[in-house]
């Protein structure tokens, strides 16, 4: 076995026991987290018959659910998150492919010119320098033969070495292309695990929103509790505000751009601003519709100044855009963005869902000026 036989070889070896290390921590992980899963699930069904039998209270299964919701929160962006670095496994697999098979046209196309020349050169004989030297009429036309095909030499020289080049290059893509293979399978398996585990906080959320709407069945009930989320909302953007005014961030606010800025989600819009929603209490902003787990997106260019949970909103994402300008998205099913993140028009902060005690995915969006609402419908491309 020659040298480069035996590094071949060995680059081999070190590729399956690289792969073989990876197989078996996979197979450990995706042990680990159905071991976790199942040890969710039993906590989680021990929770709802720790309720059922102790009768909580309002305020107690207020908690439960702000913590279940936070829960939800966490598992659905682990798994956004998953999904993401699954299509990036799949775009790298894409390019590799698409190198690969331009590798291999390359190395056929050099083969069969590397082949064409040395044809050539065993025709043509090997050329006696002397003889050349002997015979020659006249010394510059064998000073015109000798550069040439001392240019041939250094040519067919060049081409074997961006063959060799090449073909190493194919060896690597082709493990590169194995392990991320092996990537995307973990990734689906974590995947799996986290769509149950998303599921079974889903279902615990459900069992504990029932138990409180039974609590705030009445309607002077309801109203008092919409007339707590409000202030909870109110108070979380006068601190947001106050904030904003100690950081002094020069930003364009939103005045230039009224009418003409993006809505928040793709869905259906209810235009709900100034409308009764129950007893005195009237909407402050609207309420998209759409598809559970779609992203939400700025509207405009800001900082984050609040992302956390508020009763009757669930997970809420406040943004400065500047001059007194916020704007605010609510009822999500995760955040994307913590506070103190710098954001640009489109950028995804969330994603839609039910949080809150909502009983079906939306968004609820508002823009305030000051802390004073604005009618979003005056503000959006609608």
């Amino acid at each position: 076995m020659n040298n480069k036989q035996y590094q071949r070889m060995a680059m081999l070896r070190h590729i399956l026991l690289c792969m073989l290390m990876l197989i078996t921590s996979d197979v450990f992980a995706q042990a680990s987290d159905q071991q976790k899963l199942a040890e969710l699930q039993a906590q989680l069904k021990q929770r709802q018959e720790t309720l059922k039998a102790n009768q909580a209270n309002a305020q107690e299964l207020q908690e439960i659910l702000a913590e279940s919701e936070r829960q939800i929160g966490q598992a659905a962006k682990a798994l956004n998150d998953t999904q993401q670095s699954l299509s990036e496994n799949q775009r790298q697999q894409a390019a590799l492919r698409e190198e690969q098979q331009t590798l291999k046209e390359a190395i056929v196309a050099q083969q069969s010119m590397l082949a064409s020349q040395l044809r050539s050169a065993f025709m043509a004989g090997h050329y006696d320098y002397a003889k050349m030297m002997f015979y020659q009429q006249e010394a510059k036309s064998f000073e015109r033969v000798l550069t040439y095909y001392k240019y041939v030499s250094k040519a067919r020289k060049a081409e074997i070495d961006k063959f060799k080049k090449n073909v190493a290059r194919l060896e690597q893509v082709n493990a590169e292309l194995e392990q991320k293979a092996s990537e995307l399978e973990a990734l689906l398996a974590t995947q799996e695990n986290q769509k149950s585990a998303l599921q079974a906080r889903q279902q615990d959320r459900e069992q504990t929103l029932a138990r409180l709407n039974q609590k705030i069945a009445s309607d002077a009930e309801q109203v008092r509790e919409l007339q707590a989320s409000e202030q909870s909302l109110i108070e979380a953007i006068d601190q947001a505000r106050r904030a904003a005014e100690r950081a002094k961030q020069k930003m364009a606010g939103l005045a230039q751009s009224k009418g003409r800025l993006p809505v928040p989600a793709d869905g259906k819009v209810r235009r709900l601003f100034g409308e009764r929603r129950q007893g005195q209490v009237r909407w402050k902003g609207i309420v998209i519709e759409a598809s559970e787990g779609r992203q939400v997106k700025s509207i405009a260019s800001g900082q984050v100044l609040y992302a956390n949970w508020l009763k009757g909103f669930g997970l809420v994402t406040i943004v400065d855009h500047g001059k007194g300008y916020m704007s605010v998205y609510g009822h999500n099913q995760a955040l994307l963005k913590q506070a103190g993140d710098r954001v640009v028009q489109g950028d995804a902060i969330a994603l839609v869902g039910q949080s809150g005690g909502q009983s079906y995915p939306n968004l609820y969006f508002e823009i305030r000026h000051k802390g004073k609402a604005l009618n979003p419908a005056s503000w959006l491309a609608l």
